[in-house]
């Protein structure tokens, strides 16, 4: 069966493997002010980052309409697709699926699955990719979401944050706390495993990384492991070169996390996200 894979622009996938695998990737919207920006389309990461501390008003974020999802699956349908997986986003997160999932239950012309991926960034993007593998090696749907269940649960994202103030901005935080935590100097962590984000505060940068390794060994081993980050890369550089030992053989992955999440998490953001091993 010819099975295809659409999946948002929180995936964080590289290019080269969006393109190897034929995934779709469906882009959500930046606003600021009367000016709307298709999530890394519209903007490159690098001029995003640039922008983001000058924007007035400050971005907001917003999911496709059902109508997007639909067009995307027509088009599938047309090139032969004889069945749709569609993984997004959690929907702890974004209302994105809930769009896939109205424009899923109106679309008759083939099959379309909606899974909730219960993660964001390369979290979600390392379950895609399986998708798209098992999907190219002629993998049946529930074989395939069978894998991917199981995919889920080894699947965690954690980074620390520079700032509350961008969560703030963006209306995802109560205000007196944001406040509250800048008067403290808080640095906040952000862990998001089965849909579930939880929030941890430390107060020194220092101990914010000693809970990301604590975290990062924790899980390990790994099938696959990232470093993501906001506008900072040559700090990911360094995080890397003192985490290596943890990353599988011939793998160095780095990633900007794309301006939808950044517009969210600030600049300054770092972490990991991973598949643990069996």
């Amino acid at each position: 069966m010819n099975i295809r894979i659409v999946t948002d622009s929180t995936c964080d996938l590289p290019p080269e493997i969006v393109r190897q695998l034929a995934i779709t990737v469906i882009p959500l919207w930046i606003n600021v002010g009367d000016k709307s920006f298709l999530d890394s389309v519209d903007l490159t990461r690098t001029e995003f980052y640039t922008q983001l501390p000058h924007f007035v008003p400050h971005p907001q974020t917003a999911a496709p309409g059902p109508g997007v999802f639909t067009e995307v699956y027509e088009r599938l349908a047309d090139e032969g697709a004889q069945a749709i997986l569609s993984i997004h986003i959690s929907e702890t997160l974004s209302g994105t699926i809930n769009s896939a999932r109205v424009a899923a239950e109106q679309f008759e012309r083939i099959p379309v699955t909606v899974l909730d991926s219960s993660q964001l960034s390369l979290g979600l993007g390392f379950i895609v990719e399986r998708a798209g593998q098992l999907a190219a090696a002629g993998q049946e749907m529930q074989e395939i979401l069978s894998a991917l269940e199981n995919l889920m649960g080894r699947a965690y994202v954690f980074a620390s944050l520079q700032t509350l103030e961008y969560l703030r901005r963006s209306g995802r935080m109560n205000s007196a706390l944001a406040i509250f935590g800048g008067l403290l100097q808080l640095k906040p962590l952000l862990h998001m495993h089965r849909g579930n984000a939880v929030a941890h505060r430390t107060r020194t940068q220092r101990r914010a990384t000693d809970r990301l390794l604590a975290w990062l060994a924790e899980y390990a081993p790994y099938e696959r492991l990232a470093i993501v980050h906001a506008g900072i890369p040559q700090e990911a550089e360094a995080l890397y070169q003192q985490t290596r030992d943890y990353f599988p053989a011939g793998e160095v992955l780095i990633t900007q996390i794309t301006p939808v999440l950044g517009a969210h998490l600030g600049i300054g953001a770092l972490g990991f996200a991973c598949i643990a091993k069996e």
